[in-house]
């Protein structure tokens, strides 16, 4: 039987440093020459093995993204945008081509809310050795009201969202051609959940998928306090706003 649950060391977990809320602590990613477990380099960027595996059966990695501890994927220069979209998205695809893994995930948080731990921007890329994480993933999550669009990109607002309530969506079937506008409605999407969106917005995460289609998508979700039907029951909500949310974005981006 296939497992349903990831199991969550919790001593490790205890172990982790903290940056988010305690901005005084010291940043483990600021401090390079200390940094363990180096896979690879390019520039700023540096791909290394998680120093806390807190997750049981899996390969944990992190992508370090800039050397700018106080920066954020919203304002990278788009040099720094496409070369980190390009370096972190060929690490994800080989490591589920390598066929080692059940499942790969690659995935940002940012802010209190994301559920991350530190406040230097970073990726995760984890393998997964039992756990088919894609069998959860459903096509109609990344159906939605188009805010933009060119041959291979779409970029929209989810109809029928995984948790709820507005989840941008980025989907392209050529990937390898179209990085630069995949990363650009990306930028867009964080840029204005943390300026444009809710006043007390200051969180997001940022996951991407293999779909089964062949296409790849990407879905950034505000975070905020989760649902309580969401959590006990659940159950999505999708907000009667969308076409609101989407002609915003069109006015302040697209316009």
């Amino acid at each position: 039987m296939k497992p349903t649950h990831l199991l969550f060391n919790s001593a490790i977990g205890s172990q982790k440093p903290e940056t988010i809320v305690n901005r005084q602590n010291p940043c483990p990613f600021c401090d390079v020459e200390s940094l363990t477990g180096i896979i690879e380099k390019q520039g700023p960027i540096i791909w290394l093995k998680n120093k806390f595996p807190v997750l049981q059966d899996a390969y944990q990695t992190v992508i370090i993204e800039t050397d700018e501890c106080s920066s954020e994927l919203s304002v990278y220069p788009k040099e720094h945008l496409y070369t980190l979209l390009s370096f972190a998205t060929e690490r994800w695809i080989s490591m589920m081509n390598s066929g080692e893994y059940a499942s790969v995930l690659f995935f940002k948080n940012h802010g209190p809310m994301s559920g991350g731990s530190l406040r230097h921007p970073h990726m995760q890329i984890i393998g997964l050795n039992e756990m088919d994480v894609n069998e959860n993933v459903k096509l109609e999550q990344f159906e939605g009201v188009t805010i933009a669009k060119n041959e291979h990109v779409t970029f929209n607002l989810s109809v029928k969202p995984r948790m709820g309530f507005f989840e941008f969506n980025v989907i392209t079937d050529k990937l390898d051609k179209e990085l630069h506008a995949f990363a650009d409605y990306l930028q867009t999407a964080a840029h204005y959940l943390l300026n444009h969106f809710h006043r007390s917005c200051t969180s997001y995460n940022l996951f991407f998928y293999n779909l089964k289609n062949g296409k790849i998508a990407a879905k950034i979700i505000p975070r905020f306090a989760t649902s309580p039907l969401y959590v006990g029951y659940g159950i999505p909500q999708v907000s009667n706003k969308l076409e609101h949310i989407a002609n915003q974005v069109q006015e302040l981006y697209f316009t």
